[in-house]
């Protein structure tokens, strides 16, 4: 039989974490006399307490991963975190049952920015800045699974992204110590710039923070109901946008540049990629738009590029409605949520060089189409890309189509209107936040859904963030035989 001590090992580590950054919000309820009510100390000693058991029952372990344990301990931390992220949100004046609690950190932990909370612009700023910390923090842990994990696994194409061709499970645990404190220096490095030109840009101290934390994340979680559309400011956008996007590209091509790498964003298809894409897309909807209104062309320019980024790389911030810009941009927008950003950085859905892969795929069958007798190797970023790993690339594409018309039917059984189960299914495995429609759309939220939506669309967030293979295989009787 597997040990799986390693597992819970590294489970305890976390959630030990977690309970000391549950002291942050017991700092901001001092800071800001925003009432003192034991929420955050109650959450953040039993969540350490849990944690110390679990790590004093594995001490007796060889501190290795297999390919099995890996899986686990992948699907399991989120879990783990997401439970326990949610005390807080029990425990607190808001008056959230537990599905609701449960839903707004797995919407925290995966990036993804639904809520259940009506009025953000009332409630505790300790409950405020909980939800960007869980956000900031699911944002370094998917960057760290995404370059030192999943590769291994060989998820949906994922081993194209690995760092040595020699890296074996065995190696997980050292590697990501030391991948690790790297990609947390570079991930603070762009909060702190972000949260500096928030500052400076008109926003106080605690919202240029709290919004940092979430854009650096592409999270969306915002201070506000009204999002970043409650500042009103086109600074404050095109700060947005700047480091949404610098949240969506791979983190290992910072760490490429700082290595002496410095055409490295030039140079990589998947960057590049998200760049015309993001250009494409925003000229399209300014344009739309124009002909639709015929206002300014360089103000729906700004909103058209603002709102692109957003829905494009799962961030989910608003600045207006979109539900009033016509049926056009809702479709196009919905096509954008399946996307997604960059492999490697803290964005979701299908990912770019997916995108990239099978587009090119499908020319090379087309040539050979024409000439039968031709060889036509196919390159992507310069290396050859074999069989397998295109089989890899197109079953991951498959089955998240699949998982996603489910997710939609199930929404759909519980009494929800046909936008607002695509829409919410899309949204949810796409980890993108708002959806469409006016239930869940831009300007209402989740909290009028049933429960039994609320667990749906939380399964969905899940299977979403961890490339859907890393959790459903867990299902599988052969994976638990030795």
């Amino acid at each position: 039989m597997t040990n799986y001590k390693t597992v819970f090992f590294v489970l305890g580590i976390l959630l030990i974490i977690l309970g000391f950054f549950m002291i942050i919000p017991i700092m901001v309820q001092q800071i800001y006399d925003d009432g003192f009510d034991g929420t955050f100390v109650y959450s953040s000693i039993v969540t350490i307490f849990i944690g110390i058991l679990f790590l004093l029952s594995n001490l007796d372990q060889d501190r290795k991963l297999n390919l099995q344990q890996a899986f686990l301990l992948t699907s399991l931390s989120w879990i783990g975190i997401a439970t326990f992220g949610s005390l807080p949100f029990i425990l607190s004046d808001l008056e959230l049952t537990f599905s609701d609690a449960f839903f707004e950190s797995m919407s925290g932990i995966t990036t993804t920015g639904s809520t259940v909370i009506g009025d953000l612009n009332n409630a505790p700023k300790a409950i405020l800045i909980w939800r960007s910390l869980l956000q900031w923090l699911g944002g370094i842990g998917i960057v760290v699974m995404a370059i030192t994990v999943l590769p291994l696994m060989n998820v949906g194409g994922m081993q194209l992204f690995k760092l040595q061709s020699g890296d074996t499970t065995e190696k997980i645990l050292p590697r990501t110590r030391e991948i690790a404190f790297k990609i947390i220096l570079i991930y603070f490095f762009l909060s702190s710039v972000c949260a500096v030109s928030y500052f400076f840009a008109g926003m106080n101290i605690f919202d240029s923070i709290a919004h940092a934390m979430t854009t650096i994340a592409t999270g969306g979680f915002s201070t506000y109901s009204e999002s970043i559309g409650y500042f009103q400011n086109p600074k404050i956008e095109i700060i947005s946008i700047i480091f949404i996007i610098s949240g969506s590209i791979p983190f290992i091509a910072y760490m490429k540049y700082l290595d002496g790498n410095k055409k490295v964003f030039f140079q990589d298809v998947q960057i590049r990629g998200l760049i015309y894409i993001c250009l494409i897309s925003t000229v399209i909807i300014a344009i739309y738009l124009f002909i639709r209104g015929q206002g300014n062309f360089f103000s729906y320019l700004r909103v058209s590029a603002f709102n692109v980024v957003s829905i494009l790389s799962g961030t989910g911030y608003v600045t207006s409605d979109y539900n009033l810009w016509g049926s056009f941009s809702l479709v196009f927008f919905l096509l954008l949520m399946f996307i997604g950003g960059c492999a490697g950085s803290t964005t979701c859905g299908i990912k770019i060089f997916r995108i990239q892969i099978l587009w090119l795929f499908i020319i090379n069958e087309i040539k050979k189409s024409i000439y039968p007798r031709g060889v036509f190797p196919l390159l992507y970023n310069k290396e050859k890309i074999g069989t397998r790993f295109i089989s890899s690339v197109i079953s991951f594409i498959f089955l998240y189509f699949l998982i996603f018309f489910i997710v939609a039917m199930l929404l759909s059984f519980t009494g929800l209107n046909f936008i607002t189960s695509i829409s919410g299914a899309a949204t949810a495995i796409s980890n993108v936040g708002p959806a469409l429609g006016e239930i869940i759309g831009p300007s209402g939220n989740f909290k009028e859904l049933s429960s039994i939506a609320k667990w749906i669309l939380s399964f969905a967030m899940l299977l979403g963030r961890l490339e859907i293979f890393t959790l459903l295989i867990l299902f599988f009787p052969g994976f638990w035989k030795s």
